[in-house]
């Protein structure tokens, strides 16, 4: 069963909008049902890099272009993450609480990409800095 009733999209605090819960959420409970197209490998090369296409998920088995979904394109990179995507089936995934969710908290995931950590502006790559500054 999926927590999509209990979602909503508002401003976010990390940046742009973001994915929001209504209520608590316990430690690996399933929240929401990631499906969207299934595309090729070259498919998602080009609408990457010609597209600037950053709302598809790999699954293991196939790409999954999520770009059209009205809730998870929201999802943010916090390097403190509360959620985490693990395999469905073929064509879909779930994102899932990594630990408790307070309501109100917004929903993160680890981007899980190299370059995000170069210049990484979450929340808590932030608070670190200014731990490191003072």
């Amino acid at each position: 069963m999926s927590l999509e009733n209990f979602l909503q999209v508002s401003d976010s605090g990390i940046h742009g909008f973001g994915i929001f819960t209504n209520i608590f959420i316990k430690e690996g409970e399933k929240i929401l049902l990631i499906k969207g197209e299934v595309i090729s490998e070259s498919e998602c090369i080009k609408r990457e890099e010609n597209d600037g296409n950053v709302y598809i998920f790999w699954n293991g088995d196939n790409y999954i272009d999520a770009s059209n979904e009205p809730i998870i394109k929201f999802i943010n990179h916090d390097c403190n993450y509360n959620c985490e995507i693990i395999d469905n089936d073929e064509n879909s995934l779930w994102l899932i609480a990594s630990r408790n969710i307070n309501p109100c908290e917004e929903l993160s995931i680890d981007y899980g990409y190299d370059e995000i950590y170069e210049s990484c502006t979450c929340l808590y790559c932030n608070a670190e800095s200014i731990r490191k500054s003072v």
